[in-house]
């Protein structure tokens, strides 16, 4: 990388400017990163742009960047806002999602699972950042062991326990399994508060506070940044997941917003899916993630960096 300098004169001083040059690398590394963004936003565009497509120009109407006659009517009859008449006029098979409903189950479904999680996460996470038990690096390893442990391999076993519980079709079988505690989210809040200083729980300690206010009191106040990161993380998972929620969520009381798109696509004709009724279904299901990334997005990548505590 070459860089050139020009100073620049006032009436105090001069003050010294560096301009950059752009290298191959650096140019070579934009590119990549153009190609890589480009690549990751198509789906979520095209799934905009057949959301806005009538059905009956589905594929006369797919080589422009935009289509030649956009309507809101598919949003509307996957609301529930058309009658079915006029849903089939559209080119939809009538069905319809109740998406309020469904919605809030997803919410919350991914909110049990992010906040319950992220807190047991965190209270493992401390205990093996600073108490000292028995067996408790022994511990720790096999904890970490289990990442390698694909979690489809968990499903069967978890819907059986679920099912000899009784939970089935309720809130609290489908959060069950993942409420207690992740590797990775262990390893991860462990790892940041084995940067947090001693020096101020040891002080806190000094001022009469247990290792239970210590934690709520000094340590947790100190890892919102952390706390922001899995908590978000947990909540995208859990909103996206499919397999887990259609095994123990299909009645209306308890179905996601993507179990319902499921149904909402099989009950589609045999001989034409209706994809733009989908696809608009999955625009509005997307839009409330992609709105809590954008206000927290910032303070998510600024919290990755382990910088210690100022």
């Amino acid at each position: 990388m070459t860089s050139t300098r020009t100073r620049t004169g006032t009436g105090t001083g001069t003050r010294t400017r560096t301009r950059t040059r752009p290298t191959p690398g650096r140019i070579l590394a934009w590119a990549l990163m153009t190609v890589a963004l480009v690549a990751t936003l198509f789906p979520f565009y095209w799934m905009v742009r057949t959301a806005l497509t009538p059905a009956a120009d589905l594929y006369s109407d797919s080589t422009g960047p935009l289509p030649q006659h956009p309507t809101m009517i598919n949003f509307w009859r996957v609301l529930g806002l058309t009658s079915q008449e006029e849903a089939r006029a559209a080119g939809g098979s009538g069905a319809q999602v109740d998406f309020l409903r469904y919605l809030l189950n997803s919410v919350v479904y991914s909110g049990l699972i992010a906040f319950l999680q992220t807190l047991f996460c965190a209270m493992a996470g401390y205990a093996f950042a600073r108490l000292r038990f028995p067996g408790r690096d022994a511990v720790f390893g096999v904890l970490i062991a289990a990442l390698m442990v694909p979690p489809i391999f968990t499903v069967l076993p978890n819907f059986v326990l679920v099912k000899n519980l009784g939970w089935l079709n309720t809130f609290a079988g489908m959060v069950a399994p993942s409420v207690l505690m992740t590797p990775f989210a262990v390893f991860f809040l462990r790892q940041f508060f084995l940067s947090i200083p001693r020096e101020v729980e040891e002080a806190a300690v000094l001022d009469g506070v247990g290792a239970w206010g210590v934690f709520w009191r000094v340590v947790m106040p100190m890892s919102r940044g952390p706390l922001l990161t899995i908590g978000l993380t947990t909540a995208v998972w859990a909103w996206k997941d499919y397999l887990w929620p259609l095994l123990t969520g299909r009645e209306e009381e308890t179905r996601v917003l993507t179990v319902a798109l499921g149904i909402f696509q099989q009950q589609s004709p045999n001989t034409q899916p209706d994809w733009t009724g989908l696809m608009a279904g999955s625009t509005l299901s997307v839009l409330p993630v992609l709105v809590i990334l954008i206000l927290l997005g910032r303070r998510l990548v600024e919290s990755l960096n382990f910088t210690g505590i100022k």
